[in-house]
């Protein structure tokens, strides 16, 4: 894959008098009026060719830092499962996992959304006592246990400041599993009641 093409303040300059006519009323001696002005418009250039190459990487949920806030309006973000002051990481996970969020039911389904913002789960089912589908030493449920979700997760899930994907200000390591708790109670079918294990 081919890298995306940066160009220096200098290039900027020489190909903005490159396309000015020739003659002595456009000098273009280093120490010109003409040479200092074109020096001086550049780097608004710069910034914008730097932005328009960083435009492939942002597009992409999951790498985007400039684009993020309209991936968040675009997802219904930020909302209430997210607290109070979010880590650049842990905004791009939700945004993923509501981006992938294509309205399944299956355990497969919340494994998947669970993994997108971070965590890995597993998730146990159950069923109601039954005489005739028993066997002797099998622990009783009551009705309704159907209806129940356990999703097992780790106790701490921590996640530590990484350089290249954290902004300065954010904390070295946060942990806590209520965005966990917060998605994946806002998709739960309604006729379930999902009950978090930690480990």
């Amino acid at each position: 894959m081919a890298s995306i093409p940066t160009y220096t303040a200098e290039q900027f300059a020489q190909a903005f008098l490159n396309l000015l006519p020739t003659g002595k009323a456009w000098p273009k001696e280093t120490e010109s009026n003409l040479t200092r002005t074109a020096a001086a418009l550049v780097p608004v250039y710069v910034t914008n060719s730097h932005s328009a190459g960083n435009l492939l990487v942002d597009t992409f949920p999951s790498s985007t830092i400039e684009l993020l806030p309209e991936w968040e309006a675009s997802l219904g973000l930020p909302d209430e499962c997210q607290g109070p002051a979010p880590t650049l990481q842990a905004r791009r996970a939700q945004v993923v996992a509501r981006f992938i969020d294509s309205g399944g039911q299956s355990l497969q389904h919340f494994i998947d959304i669970a993994a997108a913002l971070g965590y890995p789960i597993t998730i146990t089912e159950y069923e109601p006592s039954r005489a005739g589908a028993m066997r002797a030493g099998q622990p009783l449920m009551a009705e309704g246990m159907q209806f129940v979700m356990r999703i097992n997760a780790a106790l701490l899930n921590i996640r530590h400041f990484t350089a290249g994907s954290s902004t300065a200000g954010e904390p070295l390591t946060s942990f806590g599993n209520d965005v966990l708790v917060c998605e994946l109670t806002r998709i739960a079918p309604a006729h379930t009641r999902p009950v978090f294990s930690y480990t």
